[in-house]
């Protein structure tokens, strides 16, 4: 095997690593058009040429699974065919297309599961490494059905598997709304700025157990706070692409750093905790829509505008306290105490 991975150069760390590098390329790559384009154009829906770009963008998002999957098998340096056989496998198993027996047909909706893409992706591409050459001249038909479809089956059984793990989660969270309101809001806010950056979707966890009012508000504001640490550790760190990209909703493309240098999660957590107390202060509010988005497409800030909170308090809310927060976060803990060099553990690792 000239150019795919050998296995015995294989290892359980370098196989996680190139999976969770692809994934971060991947949802980056298939998340921020709709994310941009939907937060922009949205005002201007009603002009028709308008509305179908922002149906473009909805499109391009349903096929996160095949994007980010076809990127892990390029981490694994797989042909191009074999690269798009692991990426359909993905796109079966992710969950985005789904039969519904009362229309009697598919409906496709939302991203599919990101942990499930990369266990289908990973299982294809474990199957393409064993497999290697052995189908010889039916190669090209061959691996698409065993392949394909194959790990795409046992994706599909996985799925509602794997898919408990978020609302275990999502309950956990739930119960969180039981505390005392600055409690509440502290653990919530800490809750989402953590999965923001791990394959776990906010947006689904949001929608799943209903977060509304001040619930929601914390879960918002949890995701603010850990886009603002991003920035702030990346500005200098990251090439002002990738900076751009997390501040336009690309979160996820650290989760590498997290998985490597889980010390980024102190500047995170101490910002969130810190950024929750006006929530509760200030009954910032949002809605079960809106928890997962944090400040992408300003959702989080104008969802507490339209619950009542008035301009001058979303302004120091939403961004004055975590920005001050998220610097000084910085300065403590790195340049005080040196418990981690932004340069190392904030520098993207797709």
């Amino acid at each position: 095997m000239s150019k795919e991975v050998s296995e015995n150069k294989l290892t359980v760390k370098s196989f996680f690593n190139k999976l969770l590098a692809g994934t971060a390329q991947g949802t980056i790559i298939a998340l921020i058009p709709n994310a941009v384009l939907g937060a922009i154009l949205k005002y201007f829906a009603d002009v028709a040429i308008i509305e179908k770009i922002i149906q473009a963008g909805l499109i391009f998002q349903l096929a996160t699974p095949l994007i980010i999957a076809a990127l892990i098998a390029k981490q694994f340096d797989l042909t191009p065919p074999k690269m798009m056989m692991v990426g359909g496998a993905a796109f079966v198993g992710s969950g985005v297309i789904k039969f519904n027996p009362e229309v009697k047909g598919f409906v496709a909706a939302g991203t599919g599961d990101i942990i499930n893409i990369m266990l289908t992706a990973a299982i294809a591409v474990l199957m393409m490494i064993y497999i290697d050459n052995k189908f010889g001249s039916v190669e090209i038909i061959a691996l698409p059905i065993v392949v394909g479809v194959g790990a795409g089956v046992l994706g599909m059984l996985a799925y509602p598997f794997v898919t408990q793990i978020t609302v275990a989660i999502g309950n956990v969270i739930n119960n969180f709304t039981e505390f005392q309101p600055v409690v509440m809001s502290i653990l919530i806010a800490c809750s989402f700025a953590m999965l923001i950056i791990s394959p776990i979707t906010t947006v689904g966890i949001g929608l799943a157990i209903q977060l509304n009012g001040v619930s929601a508000g914390a879960a918002a504001m949890g995701i603010a706070a850990t886009t603002v640490v991003l920035v702030i550790n990346s500005w200098k760190v990251n090439e002002s692409g990738v900076t751009l990209a997390v501040t336009l909703g690309g979160m996820k493309m650290m989760m590498p750093n997290l998985f490597k240098y889980p010390i980024i999660l102190l500047p995170i957590l101490v910002t969130a905790t810190i950024s929750a107390i006006p929530v509760s202060m200030f009954n910032i509010s949002g809605t079960p829509n809106s928890a997962g988005f944090g400040l992408v497409g300003l959702v989080g800030p104008l969802a507490s505008l339209d619950a009542g909170l008035n301009f001058v308090l979303l302004l120091i809310c939403w961004f004055v306290v975590p920005i001050v927060a998220g610097l000084v976060s910085k300065i403590v803990f790195e340049k005080m105490f040196k418990l981690y060099d932004s340069n190392v553990v904030f520098k993207y690792q797709g």
